[in-house]
């Protein structure tokens, strides 16, 4: 037989199926729930408010550079890590225990995106529900929700007898007009033109938290449900680009989608954004890469996958970036104003360009309701693989037969405390903390993380010894640009750019509000609190380690415990083989002595072998 599922040469078939664990049925199986994984809600909703906010072009030079310098190098690092020791975020840390913090700040980040993250959802819950309309509610300016500054594309041919405004008396009452979709997503969805202290219209579907329950062992989703909603966001995105780009106008959104300013490219706040985007995107430091891998067999091409799906992730961003940016080139031209001030800078931006594409479209309904159910899919695909993430962290580290067969309820209890969590984001004011802990908790915390643990393996394991871990997996050594990446060029990227990000901080705002100090302290807290995991552990390690000086201690505490390695005996080769002396070990000392002693008729023979077990 040939070789079987990626074994590497000589070996033709792979009895690596880990039993108590589990593995991904197939290799396709893995791919497809990592591309659900990496393209999500941040590829259509977070990459094109971002690329906005930084001035479309200035952004894509750093994100780029950011995605071949870090972002496909950490991610390959990711799942080669996860797939050697069949670990998840903490197990892993065998390699070096004294960083098991990096694995706990990964559970943290993940515990936060997975909040807020269930939010979005829940909005592309509301927005799926209003939809199921003959007309769709933010099609025109005539609703009890919409101001004189409205002014909608299709009110020309509506047939309702409100009185419209012509543009004179437009640019006579205000020097910013605004769209049905943008007025829509501030007054019924936020509420934040009604004095309410909660959102009736998101309240009720707060539900959603709760939603992402799997209960198999190892994997969340069945292959024939990620075959639908790994390639259904393409088929929506492709349709919305298509329209797109034939609006009138959809070229001078495009030139600024792609035209760099210069001047911002020398801001560090653009560098930070991108590199925090491609983590985010890409799902670096959360701790769902090395689950994910984990799941494995030990010999799968995990360097293909990595190439594979980083690629796909990126290039749906950018997909989905000259979507959003024909839209707001037509809106800008409707609205006579740049394209730089058509719509919010924030999370909003995919709630206001989006739908108001989705009016120009034929059975504009139908095409409404089929693209808020792909954002739901895109949601639900990366907050599966987030639980999973918490769920396998707590199940490994503790690691008895009791809780794999409660495995179930452990899944239960997360969903429900990320459900209890989230409700606060539902109210009147939830937008603004989304917006916190979206850039606090979420960004150069993963940096940082990222950055830690390149460190931890390539300087404290040793890259030499990781190196040839992974020619020992896939049958050949990493390729001599991430052997440089990981080395050098990553840290020192994010080293530089963190240092910059720091120097050049500005506080975060939403449209003209400027968030309070206090507000600045939660969201620099929950940055904090993933990252000081990491040196509190290394303390916590130190002072429980065995040794007499510390120098000693910071020894025994970074090297590999007994137990690192491949999960399975039959990859344990190399310097991972069990050495037979260990077996002498466990002879009683107190017994040689009798031993000694010849029985009677034992003879020669009984001399040889006590001499042989002394031995």
């Amino acid at each position: 037989p040939g070789l079987c599922n990626g074994a590497v040469p000589g070996e033709a078939t792979k009895r690596d199926e880990n039993v108590k664990r589990g593995n991904w049925t197939n290799q396709i199986e893995f791919v497809l729930t990592s591309v659900g994984y990496a393209v999500g809600l941040g590829n259509v909703w977070r990459f094109p408010y971002l690329c906005y906010r930084n001035g479309g072009g200035a952004f894509m030079f750093p994100y780029f550079i950011m995605l071949v310098f870090c972002g496909i190098p950490l991610f390959f690092m990711e799942l080669s890590f996860g797939q050697f020791a069949s670990q998840g975020c903490l197990g892993v840390w065998r390699i070096s225990p004294m960083f098991k913090g990096v694995g706990y700040g990964m559970m943290v980040v993940s515990t936060y995106i997975g909040i807020y993250y269930n939010v979005v959802i829940c909005l592309a819950f509301y927005y799926f529900f209003s939809s199921m309309t003959r007309v769709l509610p933010w099609t025109y300016c005539t609703n009890p929700w919409n101001t004189p500054d409205c002014t909608g594309v299709l009110d020309a041919t509506n047939g309702s007898a409100a009185p419209l405004l012509n543009l004179t008396q437009l640019l006579n009452h205000t020097l910013k007009r605004t769209s049905p979709s943008e007025e829509y997503w501030r007054a019924p969805c936020l509420r934040e033109l009604r004095p309410r202290l909660c959102s009736p219209g998101c309240e009720p579907l707060a539900g959603c938290v709760g939603l992402p329950l799997c209960a198999r062992r190892g994997v969340c989703l069945s292959i024939q449900v990620v075959y639908f909603t790994a390639t259904f966001p393409y088929v929506v995105l492709t349709i919305l680009f298509v329209r797109g780009i034939t609006l009138e106008g959809a070229v001078t959104g495009i030139m600024y989608y792609l035209t760099p300013q210069w001047d911002k490219i020398l801001d560090a706040k653009v560098w930070g954004d991108a590199a925090s985007q491609i983590f985010y995107s890409l799902g670096c430091a959360w701790g769902g890469l090395i689950t994910m891998a984990s799941y494995n067999k030990f010999h799968n091409n995990c360097y293909r996958d990595s190439i594979i799906i980083s690629i796909t992730n990126c290039a749906t961003s950018v997909y989905a970036g000259f979507v959003i940016f024909s839209i707001l080139g037509f809106m800008a031209q409707h609205l006579g104003v740049d394209v730089s001030q058509v719509a919010d800078h924030g999370p909003g931006l995919a709630f206001v360009a989006y739908p108001e594409a989705l009016t120009l479209l034929p059975i504009s309904p139908l095409w409404s309701v089929l693209f808020f159910f792909m954002l739901i899919l895109l949601g639900l695909g990366t907050q599966f693989c987030l639980l999973e993430t918490l769920v396998t962290a707590i199940v490994d580290e503790v690691g008895n037969d009791w809780i794999i067969r409660r495995k179930t309820f452990v899944t239960l209890g997360m969903a429900m405390v990320g459900f209890l969590l989230g409700i606060p984001l539902t109210t009147q004011a939830g937008i603004y903390w989304l917006l916190l802990m979206d850039n606090y908790a979420a960004s150069f915390s993963l940096v940082i993380i990222s950055c830690i643990m390149c460190i931890s393996i390539m300087y404290i394991y040793g890259h030499q010894n990781y190196f040839k871990d992974i020619e020992m997996m896939l049958g050949f050594p990493p390729p001599v640009f991430f052997q440089i990446c990981w080395r050098f060029f990553s840290p020192t990227i994010i080293f530089f750019i963190l240092v910059f990000t720091v120097i050049q901080y500005r506080p975060i705002a939403y449209n003209t509000y400027v968030y309070p100090p206090w507000a600045i302290s939660i969201g620099f807290l929950m940055a904090l609190s993933s990252v000081l995991c990491i040196p509190l552990y290394a303390v916590y390690k130190l002072c429980r380690v065995e040794g007499d000086t510390l120098l000693q201690r910071l020894k025994n505490a970074t090297k590999p415990s007994q137990d690192w390695g491949p999960a399975l005996a039959e990859h344990r080769a190399g310097r991972y083989a069990p050495t037979p002396h260990l077996e002498v070990q466990l002879l009683n000392p107190e017994k040689p002595r009798s031993e000694d002693v010849a029985l009677p008729g034992q003879g020669s023979n009984g001399s040889a072998h006590s001499q042989d077990s002394r031995l």
